[in-house]
Order: C-alpha cells, then sequence, then structure tokens
C-alpha cells in the first residue's frame, strides 16, 4: 500500500486543505465530551503551519441534511476547541465552496461542516473540482471517513495538484499494515460485540489469516449455540449458528480453533444492581444471561495473548461498562498490555474499554476509525486510500 505522506511535499506557501475527522460526540447544550479526535488532528495542523503552508482544515460533523445547515450541524464548537488547542485564532469559514475567502500562510481557517455542501455525499465531481481549485495540496488525515467515497475523501484527491495522507492517515495505514499485511505470527484476533451479523464478513476474513480467532460479547454466544450449549436469555443470534460452525471449521482445518468459554457470569438483567454468578459454560439456567466470561476462560485467552506475535482488538469480552461484568474485558486488556506482541485495537466499545482499565499508553497503535478499521479487518479496498494510492507517483 503505497501513498505520498505528508512529509513528501513541499508546503512553504501553498494552500493546503486538511479533510480532518473532527466528528466528537456532544452533549444536548453542544458542549464537546470527548475531544480524542481533535487532539488527533493537531499534529498535522501544526505540522503544516511550521511549513509556512495557508492551512484550511475541514470536517463532517454528524449527519446533517444537505444544503440546510442548522446550528446543531455547525462546527463552531470545533473552531472554539482547535483554537484552544493550537493557542491561535481558528476563523470558521461559512459558504467556502466557491472561495471568496483569504488564509494567509503560517494561518489556519475552519471550513464549515463538509456535509452541508451539496452533493458532498454522493462524490459529486463538480463540488470536487471546486474543493481542488481551493488548494494546491490536498492532505487526507481523516482514517475514520475513509470507507466512504465521498467529495471530500475521495473527488478531491483526484483533481487536487497534489494528494496525499496526513500524519494520522498515514500511522494508521502502516499499523494496520503492519498488524494483517506482514504480521509477527501467531497472529491472534479478537472479536467482540453484541451480534455475528454485524462482523460475519470480518470473522470470515480473519479466519483465512489468524493464527487464534477469540470471540466476545453476544458473538461468543451465538458459538456457544452451534456447539449444543444452552445460553438460557443471552443475548444470540440463532439464525446464524450455520455460520458460526463454518467459521469453527475453517479454523479447524487451518489447525487451529476458536476457543469458546468454558465459565461464564451470570444475571438475571442487565444492570448496575444486578446480581453476578459464576458459572460453568454447562450450568446455565433457562433464566441466565451471560453478561461476561468467568476467570478460566479469562485466564486461557490471556495465555493465548501471552504466546502472541501480534494482536488485533475489536470488542468486549461482556457488558464491561457495569463493574461485575468486566472482569473478562479487564483481564484481556492487562493481557494485551503486558504482551511482547505488537498489538493494534479500533473500535468505539475497544477504546471506552482501553480508556477505563488505563491501558492506552500500552497498546500500540489505537485506531481512530469504526467502520474504516472493520472494513480494512475484512481486507476492503477503503475508497479513500485507493485514491490516494492512484495519485502515489514516487
Amino acid at each position: 500500500m503505497r501513498v505520498k505522506t505528508l512529509k513528501d511535499v513541499d508546503l512553504r506557501g501553498k494552500r493546503v486543505f486538511i479533510r480532518a475527522d473532527l466528528n466528537v460526540p456532544q452533549d444536548e447544550t453542544g458542549r464537546i465530551v470527548d475531544d480524542t479526535r481533535i487532539r488527533a488532528s493537531i499534529p498535522t495542523i501544526e505540522y503544516c503551519l511550521q511549513q509556512g503552508a495557508a492551512v484550511m482544515v475541514t470536517s463532517h460533523l454528524g449527519r446533517p441534511k444537505e444544503g440546510a445547515c442548522t446550528p446543531e450541524d455547525s462546527l463552531a464548537p470545533i473552531a472554539e476547541r482547535l483554537s484552544e488547542l493550537l493557542g491561535r485564532p481558528v476563523p470558521l469559514i461559512e459558504h467556502w465552496v466557491d472561495g471568496g475567502f483569504t488564509v494567509q500562510p503560517g494561518e489556519v481557517v475552519l471550513l464549515e461542516n463538509v456535509r452541508c455542501n451539496v452533493g458532498e455525499k454522493k462524490n459529486d465531481e463538480e463540488l470536487a473540482r471546486k474543493y481542488a481549485a481551493l488548494c494546491d495540496v490536498y492532505v487526507n488525515d481523516a482514517f475514520g471517513t475513509a470507507h466512504r467515497a465521498e467529495a471530500s475523501t475521495v473527488g478531491i484527491a483526484r483533481f487536487a495538484p497534489v494528494a496525499c495522507a496526513g500524519l494520522l492517515m498515514a500511522a494508521e495505514i502502516e499499523a494496520l499494515s503492519r498488524a494483517l499485511e506482514h504480521p509477527k505470527r501467531p497472529l491472534v484476533a479478537i472479536v467482540g460485540g453484541a451480534k455475528v451479523s454485524t462482523k460475519l464478513t470480518i470473522l470470515k476474513s480473519l479466519a483465512e489469516k489468524v493464527d487464534q480467532l477469540i470471540v466476545g460479547g453476544g458473538i461468543a454466544n451465538t458459538f456457544l449455540l452451534a456447539t449444543g450449549k444452552r445460553i438460557g436469555k443471552s443475548l444470540a443470534e440463532p439464525e446464524l449458528v450455520v455460520e458460526a460452525q463454518a467459521i469453527m471449521d475453517m479454523m479447524a482445518a487451518r489447525g487451529s480453533e476458536v476457543p469458546l468459554p468454558v465459565d461464564v457470569v451470570v444475571a438475571d438483567e442487565v444492570s448496575a444492581l444486578a446480581r453476578a454468578n459464576r458459572v460453568s459454560v454447562d450450568e446455565v439456567g433457562p433464566n441466565d444471561r451471560i453478561l461476561d466470561v468467568g476467570p478460566k476462560t479469562a485466564s486461557r485467552y490471556c495465555d493465548i495473548v501471552a504466546h502472541a506475535g501480534t494482536v488485533v482488538w475489536n470488542g468486549p469480552l461482556g457488558v464491561f461498562e457495569y463493574d461485575q461484568f468486566a472482569g473478562g474485558t479487564k483481564m484481556l486488556a492487562s493481557a494485551i498490555a503486558h504482551s511482547e506482541a505488537y498489538s493494534l485495537a479500533g473500535g468505539g466499545d475497544t477504546i471506552a474499554a482501553i480508556k477505563k482499565f488505563g491501558v492506552e499508553k500500552d497498546i500500540d497503535y489505537i485506531s481512530t476509525g469504526g467502520g474504516a478499521f472493520l472494513e480494512f479487518l475484512e481486507g476492503k479496498k477503503l475508497p479513500a486510500i485507493a485514491a490516494l494510492e492512484a495519485r502515489y507517483d514516487g
């Protein structure tokens, strides 16, 4: 996977258009509640400013109706937070598509919500050409939207004089390629979550390449059903037991397996007040809900991680938001943090678990992408990265 990166380009005096991912969560008053993505965008912006570029940054925020941007859709709170982090004013520019604004070298502006522009989501060519006319260098630093073919992620890359990956995008590509294309063996993948259906293609793709595949959450319950285990009232998808068995068969054909829980933590409801009980997987009652793996299972998973060369992690083992059902995920997070393996983690719940258990500094790479991370795991070609590859000229 070869793309031109920001550091391959002479930026002095150039107009630089950065497509960032500043789509951060906000409360009902518009206050930013987690600025992780904004912080992740800072190194690329600062690098461009230091190189003497005139910098324009844009992003999507939420799901506005094209052509009808409301105050709730505005990047105004983002501009304010960027100003604080950069230590300089970051003016917000509205109605910017046709130009009419100026940015001097060493200055930065934020262009209003890109998804308010008619034609953005459909990758309209005329709109993409207008974006490209604003800049000398296009920088895609929004890995989180790399799986979407939009005018600001794909179209502009075709028409800008130069198109390259920002520092964050380049780091994502390097980390994902290292983990999946050239991994140190054994390669262990951990895939948790509520439903097999949302991650079926990922599981099938991973089953063809990993040495160990650990499943967690509701996904594991469906696999338990496929082996004939009783799971009570646990979340599962009985209609997908055939697919779950097929994935286990794929692993077995390669001389491996999908290790399933031997003990679990159950309760009769999912709540902070629920009483947790540890039982053998063969002792799950008709009214039980499996909400975590038990200590024996967690220990086995941790031993697999301890002997891994590369670990890719997406999804928790249980309902870790409640402490009584967090034990399995906590043990797993600690094992990954202490492993000598190269570790790569991604996905909203995974990142939340990493933060809860305080192991951020011990994971080798934490991906900022959600859907893009999952599609990369599937082996799909991400449109935004493909657009940058098409512009690579050595």
